[in-house]
């Protein structure tokens, strides 16, 4: 069984016990998240749920296990033939996320 969510923007294939990186959320350790926005829904017997284009009353659960950073991203910007060079960067956080359940 598993499951597809919309997420920061993100749209995330889960399966239960399965860890997810998503975007950095304001949770502790060990609070449980709630996810309402199922888009797509597979049933061990092969079964597609679809919505449209959410599915109604479905959610996936998960418990918040960390957080942990991404690589390191770096932006170099230059023009040619006018001296101008820019380097920027960041570095993305992210919520690790144990996908417990997918419910109906």
């Amino acid at each position: 069984m598993y499951a597809v969510i919309s997420t920061g923007g993100h749209q995330l294939k889960v399966t239960p016990g399965a860890t997810v990186a998503i975007d950095r959320l304001e949770s502790e350790v060990g609070q449980e998240l709630a996810f309402g926005q199922v888009l797509l829904i597979s049933k061990d017997d092969g079964e597609l749920l679809a919505g449209a284009p959410t599915i109604a009353g479905a959610r996936v659960v998960g418990v918040v296990e960390g957080e942990s950073r991404g690589p390191k991203i770096r932006v170099f910007k230059k023009k040619r033939r006018k001296g101008m060079r820019r380097t920027k960067g960041h570095r993305a956080t992210f919520t690790q996320v144990r996908i417990t359940e997918i419910q109906l």
